[in-house]
């Protein structure tokens, strides 16, 4: 057995136990990938996440549900960056990162307080067809039909993780949900193994754009993510293509997740037109919580 040092970080968040809790693992290099499932397993979070060197970027991170590996994770990033410049790891405010989803650019933005921001720029925005039972994937999360928003299409998203974009009509929905991740794969027939992420326009913060939750595929091991850096990147282009209709070159939004479950937390998201696609980036910061060591088996 192995003892590694875990570190617990809530992202788009400046309180702890608010926002999204990812752990950092800083000293992942000499990790097998199944010690690196080992200990995500353990740790229990929505994502664990491995900063090691990269020899194509300043860096590479590796992600990890409790299930299995994610090509990218937004809130796990901000909470690695967070932790490596605090801790005096990173010597640069601009660096590029090589995740599953490519090589993507951060920026760090200090402050004259304590707080940090990371801006990172997403992989560009795709988006697919939904296809499938209306009425089954709104029983799925819970709802009715009638909740979900007409006027607005349901689409399969990604600016690198795909999840299915619901449109609802009001926020007092999103209190009445009760999903049911085990139904997913049926209902997403073209993506089985996508997440679902409902949202709509109305909002707590009158300073915000957009509202949502986030439920995890059940392939994952978890249930519902308080705060979604990647689904919110997404958000920020649908809403660029779908609401505004592409008549604005540059978007900047505020979007606001977690407040059903006692975590909200907030992620600014920029979407700016580029030859038919639109970049994406979004910030946050995150907080320290605190440490804790897991056992894992000796190399596999």
């Amino acid at each position: 057995m192995k003892t590694v040092r875990v570190f617990h970080y809530d992202a788009f968040s400046s309180k702890p136990n608010k926002g999204n809790p990812a752990g950092v693992v800083l000293d992942a290099d000499g990790l097998t990938e199944k010690e690196m499932q080992d200990i995500a397993m353990k740790v229990g979070f929505n994502e664990t996440s491995f900063p090691m060197e990269s020899d194509i970027a300043d860096l590479r991170i590796r992600y990890f549900t409790p299930g299995h590996e994610m090509n990218l994770c937004g809130h796990a990033t901000m909470a690695t960056i967070h932790a490596m410049k605090t801790r005096g790891l990173l010597d640069k405010d601009e660096l590029m990162i090589e995740t599953g989803a490519g090589i993507l650019p951060i920026k760090i933005h200090t402050t004259a307080g304590p707080d940090i921001y990371i801006t990172m720029k997403q992989a560009a925005p795709q988006f697919e067809a939904f296809n499938g039972d209306k009425a089954g994937l709104a029983s799925s999360l819970g709802l009715d039909i009638e909740d979900l928003e007409s006027e607005l299409p349901i689409v399969y998203g990604s600016t690198g993780l795909w999840t299915l974009l619901v449109p609802l009509k009001e926020r007092s929905s999103f209190k009445r949900m009760k999903a049911n991740n085990s139904l997913f794969p049926q209902l997403l027939k073209e993506m089985p193994g996508a997440s679902i992420h409902p949202f709509c326009l109305e909002t707590y913060d009158s300073d915000a754009h957009m509202h949502a939750r986030h439920f995890s595929s059940p392939f994952s091991g978890t249930l519902e993510d308080p705060v979604t850096g990647t689904a919110s990147g997404v958000m920020g282009a649908y809403y660029a293509k779908y609401i505004k209709g592409d008549l604005e070159d540059e978007v900047h939004l505020l979007i606001e997740q977690g407040h059903e479950i006692g975590k909200d937390g907030r992620v600014r998201v920029t979407a700016t037109k580029n030859v038919g696609t639109y970049d994406i980036e979004i910030t946050g910061n995150a907080v320290y919580v605190k440490e804790f060591e897991v056992e894992v088996k000796g190399s596999y």
